[in-house]
């Protein structure tokens, strides 16, 4: 995950907050899982940007996924609006797990 700020605290607030947000069918959450692929922080328009993946484009639990994404990121960052992104470019796959996902997972 790529994370873009010059505040290492709202780097640190964001990736927990995201990693909150857990992917149903799997069990694991969207960082570990490796669906989160960037985090902007635009301090002069006030807004966050975050750029994630799916891990199919007929995810049934997509909207579900993106919609806790975004709700957690704004109430971690009330002062900030919010603009989650999903893209499937690059695809997902399973390298893209952390390897404490990995341990999760069993793998």
């Amino acid at each position: 995950m790529n994370i873009i700020t010059n505040d290492n605290e709202k780097i640190i607030r964001a990736t927990d907050a995201v990693k909150d947000v857990i992917d149903p069918e799997i069990g694991l959450n969207v960082v570990d899982l490796g669906l989160i692929y960037q985090i902007d922080f635009d301090e002069d328009k006030r807004k966050v940007y975050c750029t994630m993946t799916l891990t199919t484009q007929f995810c049934p639990m997509g909207q579900s996924i993106s919609d806790g994404v975004t709700n957690a990121l704004e109430h971690t960052f009330p002062e900030f609006k919010i603009e989650v992104n999903v893209v499937f470019n690059p695809p997902w796959n399973s390298q893209k797990i952390s390897e404490e996902g990995r341990e999760f997972l069993n793998q």
